[in-house]
């Protein structure tokens, strides 16, 4: 992992490490349980998607290959006739 990596972690720990000292007084210690697994499932996808587009080459990065759509696929917004009033 770069070293940009590992401070975007340290930041991240040190915000959530923060946020945690604060609400643990209002949170009950149960809920704090599954507060703390959403925490390191979010953590862990952070730091993947992090890795994956610096490491990802040019053609492999979001974005970069663009597909056309055809008109007739794309779906189109109900226009103003089609809204229905509210009383």
């Amino acid at each position: 992992m770069s070293r940009d990596g590992e401070r975007a972690i340290e930041l991240i720990n040190e915000l959530v490490t923060r946020v945690g000292n604060v609400v643990s007084d209002m949170v009950p210690p149960s809920a704090q349980v599954h507060l703390l697994n959403a925490q390191r499932e979010l953590i862990t996808a952070l730091v993947l998607i992090y890795e994956h587009r610096v490491t990802a080459g040019p053609s492999e990065r979001v974005g970069s290959s663009r597909r056309t759509v055809r008109r007739s696929a794309v779906r189109r917004r109900p226009r103003a006739a089609n809204k229905i009033p509210i009383e």
